[in-house]
């Protein structure tokens, strides 16, 4: 199911499905906190390893450093979760083709007692401007990862910048999802987080989902081959065959079956 534009780069660089073989078993996928720490990885990738025979060794960073660090060279595979910066990455070169592989959702949380008085609320919009007018702590990763890029985008629509009250109000962490939830559960403050890490968090404390089913919430994930035009080392074959089998109906229905508490994390929604 290589598509043609990845086709066209493959073929130009000596490299197709048949010469996975011939490179080393194995590929760097540099992918985001939230895919790792959610546990969905671990439960999807020894399917695709024991199909192809392939290692995936994943370097779980925020988006934005994920990008870097494949701009740069030091991965095979970016699949991440902010689309403009993906799109951008694949308009600049460093990327071959772009393709949507799943979505869920973020969601605001915050302490029980509620000082912004956001709870139930499904505009997103109208909560952080609630917060920012009673000054509640609130607790940003504030580390340009896909998390970081969406809440400032929310931030920028409530016409607020918080960082003009960084380390008072606004606290940034330049940290994970996990780590930023731990601060927040720690100081009762608000955070925006991707559902998946949500509901694989273990010390929540008295934080609760406060904010949620808010379309400008829709969290949409995304996978690239990193060009080997641009990098001649990366194992282009055997990462379109990774990208491939994650878009398929085999690893598009192996996302679909993970679930934590019976609540489903991802659904695949591969084109």
């Amino acid at each position: 199911m290589i598509r043609n534009i990845a086709r066209a780069v493959l073929v130009a660089a000596g490299l197709t499905a048949g010469s996975v073989s011939a490179e080393a078993p194995f590929i760097v996928v540099q992918s985001t906190t939230s895919t790792q720490n959610s546990g969905l990885l671990d439960y999807i990738l020894p399917g695709f390893e024991a199909e192809t025979g392939i290692d995936v060794r994943v370097v779980a960073v925020g988006t934005g450093q994920a990008i870097r660090n494949a701009i740069n060279g030091d991965g095979d595979v970016l699949l991440v979760h902010s689309k403009p910066a993906e799109e951008q990455f694949v308009t600049d070169g460093w990327g071959v083709e772009r393709f949507d592989v799943m979505y869920n959702d973020f969601v605001l949380v915050g302490p029980k007692s509620d000082p912004a008085q956001v709870r139930g609320g499904t505009d997103i919009v109208a909560a952080l401007k609630a917060v920012a007018e009673a000054e509640a702590p609130f607790a940003s990763r504030g580390d340009d990862s896909g998390t970081h890029k969406a809440e400032m985008r929310l931030w920028e629509v409530a016409g607020s910048d918080p960082t003009t009250a960084s380390g008072q109000w606004y606290r940034e962490t330049g940290s994970g999802m996990g780590a930023t939830l731990n601060v927040a559960s720690g100081m009762g403050a608000y955070a925006l987080t991707d559902r998946a890490t949500w509901q694989s968090f273990g010390n929540r404390g008295d934080l609760e989902v406060l904010v949620e089913g808010d379309p400008r919430l829709f969290n949409q994930y995304g996978v690239i081959l990193v060009n080997p035009e641009k990098h001649p080392g990366v194992r282009a074959a055997a990462g379109q065959r990774f990208i491939d089998w994650l878009t398929s109906t085999d690893g598009q229905a192996a996302i679909a079956s993970y679930k934590l508490d019976g609540e489903q994390l991802f659904f695949p929604n591969a084109k």
